[in-house]
């Protein structure tokens, strides 16, 4: 398991991806906070645009539209590469365990995000800072922390279904169409009551605490842990059976 992560983290040495998914990453606060900051300086100069609005801004917009879309890739690229360079065969016969590949994979996933989670929290600190908004302060800072590595960690939970599609498929495509529906369905249920139900929308407002009181809370997270216990057996015993040629 060890050797397994050893080699897993210098395959990122060497890959592109690794600073592709910090570009990505940064899109969210950027977005938010130059926005913000332009509409302040030149549509309402009166208007006071805070530190919180601009964190719960970043983290609803990476949690629900670029979060998806960007995990998702970097899924399929763990979970991918070794079909599409043909080399996951003579990783088997060295020997090593399925299931310790497969956790490997998901442990170096957990990690990657929770970076990238860091990098978006923290640069939306940065640049709020620089842009001199209002209402900064410790207690805001930690909460907020909170909420980000929240978001982060329930993005990761409900990767198992996607890790599932890129170990059935084989293939970047239906991985990334995937994430797009998700992200799609997201966007379309943002003022629907009955969000809570669809997973990766109640993540959503679970990580900024705005669930809604249609349903118990409890509902929300039952759904959520549901689809990622299903995703992750779905996706081991395959892998645990397939063939691979």
């Amino acid at each position: 398991m060890v050797n397994l992560l050893y080699t897993e983290l210098l395959k990122l040495k060497r890959s592109k991806m690794f600073l592709i998914s910090i570009l990505g990453s940064v899109v969210a606060p950027f977005m938010v906070v130059v926005a913000s900051y332009v509409h302040m300086k030149t549509e309402n100069p009166a208007q006071l645009i805070t530190f919180d609005e601009i964190f719960y801004e970043t983290n609803l917009y990476t949690v629900l539209i670029i979060g998806v879309p960007l995990y998702g890739v970097i899924t399929a690229y763990l979970f991918g590469r070794e079909y599409l360079e043909d080399t996951l065969k003579n990783l088997l016969t060295i020997p090593v365990s399925r299931i310790s590949y497969i956790m490997s994979k998901l442990v170096i996933l957990f990690m990657w995000i929770m970076l990238l989670t860091l990098v978006s929290w923290g640069l939306t600190l940065l640049l709020g800072v620089l842009g001199q908004f209002e209402g900064l302060s410790p207690l805001l800072i930690v909460e907020y922390l909170g909420r980000f590595i929240t978001g982060g960690v329930l993005v990761f939970i409900l990767s198992t279904p996607i890790v599932l599609v890129a170990v059935v498929m084989k293939n970047y495509v239906p991985t990334i169409i995937l994430t797009i529906v998700i992200t799609l369905i997201n966007v379309m249920s943002g003022n629907s009551e009955h969000r809570a139900l669809f997973p990766w929308a109640a993540a959503g407002d679970i990580a900024n605490g705005t669930l809604q009181p249609t349903y118990p809370a409890e509902i929300s997270y039952t759904i959520i842990f549901i689809t990622s216990i299903i995703g992750f057996i779905v996706a081991i015993v395959y892998f645990k059976k397939v063939d691979i040629h």
